[in-house]
């Protein structure tokens, strides 16, 4: 137990004298002498390392004084590898061909070959958490980052703000004089934080990372991302063939090249995390001809299963006794489908693995660059082949759109169905169905958000050291995402600090996995682990599992749910991998124990109050989290602006608004975007266009409804208004209303938006004045279509 009162919560009888008797079948202590011999790293006293001061004799010219020298450069321990982590997003472990999946990955093969493979490493099931757990080697919720930022809370685990007392692994070896870049995604940063005005202590610049180059968001499109460098946005690119996965990896290959160059015994950490396989699904014509049509997932979800897991036994990456598990009841079997929805469903997933196959192309090029590298031989590399489970948050019928999810409205395949052929394309933010990302995770249950289960939390791990691992193939002991930093501390010969930068330090909750590299038989030495993620739960212990599923990944009416009725399920994976025997009736006390044992590790991770509300939570009136629009109900514009992140704008959700702008007008009209929030995700924009006045609402990308004024917009100066007048009354989300056009005060346009979009737009873009830059909200012009004419103001009033 922390040293916090945690009101209503007392430790059971059974777990204290399990805690009191030696040799329990629960909380033995350890028996074996390996599991004696593990080492837990040198501790050191703090960092920064101490400045530099000369130590002898200074006189009063150069002549009367000690001849002074400079120290030499900051290096850490001689031998020290250079460090490369590789984390892909929403990844099954039935998904690649390195683990017996459909989806080819001749690079990661290949690493697999020259390295080592862990087939029970896990993850949080959920992208930021598993990145804040990484970075920190300390537990999610004890980080701050229990869930994503955009579902932040108050509560010490759930803040979204990575605490001083869990200093990057990055700080540390920084400080001990690593080069470190961090090239693709970054979810780490509270989005209140992710404006150009910072503050930046909690992107990667102010996490431990000396250059970024990636996106501060869940995700974003692959044609037209938002994109930063370090704590710069970078211009949109102009380039047709556009694709951010081979940006992300140009730009990691030209990093390397030039640690080489400048200082090539310097030693380099290298975080490179590409976008894919999250949403939106998007990728190349070419890569797509290479997979649509070429019947590699004809056979459907139910048959791919069990070819999958065939291959996973030949392979040795499950055990041969290994169960393949049911069905989720929610999900209709390929063969009751009609001709249409298998065609649909087919072609989400063949775009779907065209995606990943890139992805696992362009991260080949980087292993290639590194393996061309000085010292490439003391490269110390880890492939984290996803940060949870393959993502079901595409529903049933998968989506054009994975926001609409978000907002609690799900498509149907017949709305999808007429634009199958676009799908993949800048056009579309598609997501695959729920039965395909189960199928992904062959052969466990569930999938993404499932902390409880190994379909959210196990994803393969691939590591080599070439010249230190000289036992290849796979291993199996149970692993956690924590124990990356420890093991990358062992490694390095780098010390734990008690202190970073005057902050004491809280003991890491990872452990080495350095016993096990050349040792495939070594018994496993993590002991226990605590899983939660939106009150789905488990604990691992000593080789059992038990596990509590309070929600499927795609149910959002969470109400009326108690959490003391959520049934629990107990497995022994060390004769179960696949967790398909539930041995819970049989084992009533050692389940208990273990249900106990949960609440005791929930305390100590600060996983608790167990919070299980839905897609409300992304609404920041809800939560009460910070932002710097808090309180205000007028704001004015006078510069254009680009890519104001929506928790940093004014919420234009569920009430009534206006925007006006100030304008200057040429004569014969111009054109282009006055202020823009959102983008084919969904938002608002406001617009000009052959000189009619426009507003739209993109609901989602299921409707765009569009006013335009009937009257042309006169030249010179003149004040344009967009007045909306919601008609749901308070705390009712997502309803319509009425836009009224003005010029001048005079009504030139009036209509109805049916439906608005009431939680979120989007997860990556923003705000822009002048412009609409990332994607575009309206379908009727190419972005960013900026105004042509003169704005002297732009105003949003929300009063």
């Amino acid at each position: 137990m922390t040293a916090r009162n945690i009101r209503g919560f007392r430790i059971r009888g059974l777990v204290a004298s399990l805690l009191m008797s030696a040799g329990t079948m629960i909380l033995s202590a350890p028996a074996s002498a390996q599991e004696a011999e593990v080492k837990a790293p040198q501790t050191a006293s703090s960092l920064p390392l101490p400045d530099y001061h000369f130590q002898g004799t200074v006189g009063r010219t150069l002549a009367d004084s000690d001849p002074a020298k400079f120290p030499a450069l900051t290096r850490p321990p001689k031998g020290a590898p250079n460090v490369v982590v590789i984390l892909l997003d929403d990844v099954g472990f039935g998904q690649f061909s390195v683990t017996g999946g459909g989806v080819p990955a001749p690079a990661m093969e290949r690493l697999a070959k020259d390295g080592v493979v862990y087939n029970q490493f896990h993850t949080t099931a959920l992208c930021a958490p598993t990145r804040a757990a990484f970075l920190t080697g300390r537990n999610e919720h004890a980080s701050g980052m229990g869930n994503i930022t955009e579902l932040a809370t108050a509560y010490d685990g759930y803040t979204s703000l990575i605490q001083r007392e869990t200093a990057t692994v990055a700080e540390i070896l920084k400080q001990y004089g690593y080069a470190t870049a961090w090239i693709g995604k970054n979810r780490d940063t509270p989005v209140w934080e992710a404006s150009a005005l910072g503050p930046f202590d909690h992107t990667p610049n102010g996490l431990g990372f000396d250059y970024f180059y990636g996106f501060n968001s869940g995700d974003t499109s692959q044609f037209e991302p938002v994109l930063v460098e370090n704590h710069i946005p970078v211009p949109r690119s102009t380039d047709p063939n556009y694709h951010l996965t081979p940006d992300l990896a140009d730009h990691a290959i030209n990093w390397l090249k030039q640690a080489a160059e400048i200082d090539p015994d310097r030693p380099y950490f290298l975080y490179f995390a590409p976008a894919a396989t999250h949403a939106p699904h998007q990728t190349t014509p070419d890569w797509i001809a290479k997979f649509v049509g070429k019947g590699l997932f004809d056979m459907g979800w139910d048959v791919y299963r069990e070819l999958t897991l065939e291959r996973q036994k030949k392979l040795g990456m499950v055990p041969p006794e290994t169960k393949l598990t049911k069905r989720p009841e929610d999900l209709a079997a390929w063969d009751t489908l009609n001709a249409d929805q298998k065609r649909l469903y087919t072609r989400m997933v063949d775009i779907f693995a065209a995606y990943g196959a890139k992805v696992d192309f362009d991260a080949g090029r980087v292993l290639e660059t590194v393996r061309q590298m000085p010292h490439a031989d003391n490269t110390l590399i880890f492939y984290i082949v996803g940060d949870n489970g393959a993502s079901a948050e595409g529903h049933f019928d998968g989506t054009t759109n994975e926001q609409s999810g978000f907002n609690g409205v799900d498509q149907t395949w017949q709305q999808i169905l007429p634009k199958i052929d676009q799908l993949g394309t800048k056009k579309f933010y598609n997501h695959i169905p729920s039965a395909w990302a189960w199928a992904m995770n062959t052969p466990f249950q569930w999938a993404k958000q499932t902390a409880s289960h190994f379909g959210g939390t196990r994803n393969p791990l691939i590591v080599s050291w070439p010249g230190h691992i000289k036992t290849t193939g796979v291993r199996s002991q149970f692993h956690y995402i924590t124990d990356i930093f420890p093991t990358i501390l062992e490694a390095t010969g780098i010390p734990m600090p008690q202190s970073v930068n005057g902050v004491a330090q809280r003991p890491l909750d990872g452990i080495s996995m350095m016993y096990s590299f050349d040792h495939p038989e070594a018994k496993s030495q993590r002991r226990t682990q605590v899983f939660e993620m939106v009150a789905n739960r488990a604990i691992y212990h000593d080789g059992w599992v038990a596990a509590a599923l309070a929600f499927k990944p795609w149910q959002s009416d969470r109400t009326g749910f108690d959490i003391d009725k959520v049934k629990w399920e107990l497995y022994d994976i060390e004769k179960d991998f696949s967790e398909a025997d539930d041995l819970a009736d049989k084992e009533p006390a050692r389940l208990r124990a273990m249900q106990d044992l949960w609440w005791v590790e929930a305390a100590k991770a600060n996983i608790l109050p167990l919070d299980w509300r839905g897609v409300e939570r992304f609404s920041d009136a809800v939560t009460g989290r910070p932002s710097p629009t808090a309180g205000r109900t007028e704001f004015v514009y006078t510069t254009r602006l680009s890519r104001l992140p929506e928790s940093a704008a004014p919420d234009l959700k569920n009430k009534s608004f206006s925007v006006s702008a100030d304008l200057d007008i040429p004569k014969g009209g111009a054109d282009g975007v006055l202020f823009a929030q959102g983008g084919i995700t969904a938002g608002w924009s406001f617009y000009l266009k052959d000189r009619k006045f426009v507003a739209v609402h993109n609901f989602i990308d299921m409707a765009r409804y569009r006013v335009t004024s009937k009257e042309d917009v006169p030249d010179g100066k003149v004040k344009l208004d967009a007045v909306f007048e919601y008609a749901g009354k308070a705390k009712e989300f997502g309803k319509g209303g009425t836009m009224i056009l003005k010029a001048n005060g005079k009504e030139i346009g009036r209509g109805e938006i049916e439906h608005t979009a009431a939680l979120r737009y989007s997860l990556y873009e923003g705000q822009d004045v002048g412009s609409d830059d990332g994607s575009p909200v309206d379908d009727a012009y190419e972005a960013p279509f900026p105004y042509s004419g003169k704005i002297d103001k732009v105003t949003v009033d929300l009063k």
